[in-house]
């Protein structure tokens, strides 16, 4: 997808550095637009360097005859994203007045545009600009509301920028791209559950939760209507009015929401990284080293093991897909699990390379009597889109999806 972020004087603007490269590591071309006032707060020559593309400031500089750049830049546009959106850019562009580079080629794109305002509270709040911000809103362009926080005034209050991973979340769970999984209802866990060891300890596996949240912007983006239960994650969690989201911590309570979630759902991807072990006994109080000696000694049982269990309850028109993470005798173990947890589905890599919060990843996918599938490197957001795919197939020989 090719993405044009348009840059205005707001304070925030450095953090739009952040938002280029992340729609960069998604796999997306990008090019800037910047208001004068953005580029005397950052200048150009990082943006320049990061998307290899000069940019766009100043109508008068074009000094090609054989196009008209701003003109050229919008009809080369996919997705126009303003971040920063200052007051004044918005004012601008709600009423039609295109009087420098940025809104002018604004005014002429005519792909999805999403604006994310940051600014004052007071301004935010202004009659005036809500109206602009109404007036965006009914001509179908997506507006993201800020935070609320610590102002660049020293104040709290609404107007902060969003981080950028947020910003990227909002975007992803608004685009569909296609109608893959339209009116399917898809589960996808994500994160790391925890063992309790006392109030204070827990036993976990190591999880940031990036695969799982891809998996459901990447069926967001399919149509389907998604319920995500996710335990512990270091990553901002997608909204969108087509998810509901569910959070647990423990193996036990993320068995009893893909129970109740997986009843009236046509696919489970199972991408948490679910606890297997849990103490024999829970300690209600803080464990004390001074009463312990050197070494303290824990009893571990088993959790439940949720693939298996939805792999014995599942319907024959369901869809269960689990992940694989091994460190040796990656498709060996791969196989055993895709045949003794009765999964239609196995997403196999190997962890032992540094994958654990990478942005990318490699894997390979393990299907019932299919040729195994190699997806070579990549970003996460792009395997994602690949498995979704592959449900989606699954479902269609099923006769699921009409």
């Amino acid at each position: 997808m090719k993405a044009t972020i348009y840059i205005t004087g707001s304070i925030a603007a450095y953090k739009a550095i952040s938002v280029v490269r992340d729609f960069q590591k998604e796999g997306h071309e990008v090019r800037v637009a910047m208001t004068e006032e953005a580029v005397h707060l950052i200048g150009t020559q990082t943006l320049a360097a990061l998307t290899k593309h000069p940019v766009l400031t100043d109508l008068w500089k074009e000094n090609r005859a054989d196009k008209i750049q701003h003109i050229e830049l919008a009809d080369w546009t996919d997705i126009a994203v303003v971040v920063p959106a200052t007051a004044n850019f918005i004012a601008k562009i709600a009423n039609g007045i295109a009087d420098d580079a940025a809104s002018t080629t604004f005014l002429a794109t005519a792909a999805p545009k999403y604006v994310i305002p940051a600014m004052n509270s007071h301004m935010w709040s202004n009659p005036a600009f809500q109206r602009n911000l109404q007036q965006l809103k009914q001509d179908g362009i997506f507006v993201m509301d800020p935070d609320t926080g610590r102002l660049a005034e020293g104040y709290n209050g609404k107007g902060r920028m969003p981080e950028p991973a947020a910003i990227m979340n909002w975007i992803n769970s608004s685009l569909q791209v296609n109608d893959e999984l339209a009116g399917k209802k898809v589960v996808i866990t994500a994160g790391g559950t925890i063992s309790p060891l006392d109030p204070v300890r827990y036993l976990g596996n190591r999880s940031s939760g990036k695969m799982g949240l891809a998996l459901a912007n990447a069926a967001l983006r399919a149509g389907a209507e998604v319920v995500l239960i996710v335990g512990h994650v270091s990553v901002p969690i997608p909204e969108s009015s087509k998810m509901t989201v569910i959070h647990v911590e423990t193996t036990e309570e993320m068995l009893a929401a893909v129970k109740k979630a997986f009843s009236t759902a046509d696919a489970l991807i199972m991408a948490a990284a679910v606890a297997d072990y849990e103490p024999v006994n829970y300690i209600d109080h803080k464990i004390k080293k001074q009463d312990q000696g050197d070494k303290l000694k824990i009893y571990l049982k088993e959790t439940p093991d949720i693939l298996k269990t939805m792999g014995s309850l599942k319907q024959e028109q369901q869809v269960v897909v689990g992940f694989a993470a091994e460190t040796n005798d990656l498709l060996e173990n791969a196989t055993k699990k895709l045949k003794n947890k009765n999964a239609d589905m196995i997403v196999a890599n190997n962890v032992s390379q540094g994958v654990f919060g990478s942005d990318k990843d490699k894997v390979t996918v393990l299907r019932k009597d299919k040729v195994n599938e190699n997806i070579a490197e990549t970003t996460k957001v792009e395997i994602a889109k690949k498995i979704i795919t592959l449900v989606a197939e699954e479902l269609e020989s099923r006769k699921v999806i009409k």
